[in-house]
């Protein structure tokens, strides 16, 4: 019976390292610890929760500013949360962290963006962040942006960092099949994203018809397998790829050559979407 897709196997590898996370969590609670009040978020009541570590979020968040003055100077950092499913709602999710003693609601933007509050509890306790959403239901990304840019374009600064924080964080998912624990073990770093052509999986905004490198009066255009997680001339694009939390993005995802500085930081990416094709 022929897979939903036919993709390479480095593909394969790319979407289990840039988007696979360690499953579990790494806290083991206090026994002597006195009985914690009813939990009261609704993030707590799911039994399979798609959660994160707050410590690596807050590495990564660390990292961030570590080096934004040399990649996206004039950027912010927010979380962003993206479906995995057909049928997942991104409205009116619920997101706390939650550690032994502490816990704490966090807001979501319209956009499904937030930040993370800095708070030393947490960090100490441990805690997990988790939202009311079951495993696989949803993936997560950092969303670096430079204000002003023209529209349909990014930076490659922004971009080079949003790799190297979401790979400190922890925050994308899942497989836990031979090769997703392989790749991770070896590969799963921020310096994975300084190779020529590191293969990370960023999703536009809406799906791509091309994706260009733009910077003066040298323009570049991706090539085709560099879109689309590599299945595109698969004729049921875009489909379901449950190894890689692109399953329901494939049309909007691409790989950029973050290591090639021939390349400078500002950079323009260009899209083109298949609407206005």
């Amino acid at each position: 019976m022929p897979t939903p897709f036919r993709i390479s196997l480095a593909i394969q590898a790319a979407c289990l390292l840039a988007l696979s996370a360690v499953d579990g969590r790494a806290a083991v609670q206090d026994k002597s610890a006195p009985t914690l009040a009813p939990v009261t978020v609704a993030a707590k009541a799911n039994r399979d929760p798609v959660e994160k570590s707050y410590r690596k979020m807050v590495k990564g968040m660390d990292l961030f500013e570590q080096q934004r003055s040399a990649l996206a100077p004039q950027a912010a950092l927010r979380f962003k949360l993206l479906p995995r499913r057909p049928d997942t709602d991104l409205n009116n999710i619920e997101l706390a962290v939650v550690g032994s003693r502490v816990e704490f609601e966090v807001p979501i933007a319209p956009d499904h963006t937030f930040t993370l509050p800095r708070n030393p509890q947490a960090l100490e306790e441990n805690a997990q962040v988790i939202p009311n959403r079951k495993r696989q239901s949803m993936t997560w990304r950092t969303e670096i942006r430079t204000p002003g840019l023209p529209p349909n374009t990014r930076r490659l600064g922004d971009l080079r960092l949003e790799c190297k924080v979401g790979m400190e964080a922890g925050l994308v998912s899942n497989s836990s099949n031979l090769v997703g624990q392989l790749v991770k073990s070896v590969l799963y770093t921020p310096a994975y994203c300084d190779g020529k052509a590191p293969l990370y999986l960023f999703f536009a905004d809406r799906p791509v018809f091309s994706v260009a490198l733009v910077n003066g009066e040298r323009r570049e255009i991706l090539a085709i397998d560099k879109l689309y997680a590599n299945a595109s001339d698969d004729p049921n694009l875009p489909g379901d790829l449950p190894y890689c939390d692109c399953e329901v993005l494939v049309d909007r995802t691409y790989i950029l050559p973050l290591g090639d500085r021939s390349w400078p930081d500002d950079t323009l990416v260009a899209f083109e979407f298949m609407e206005d094709e």
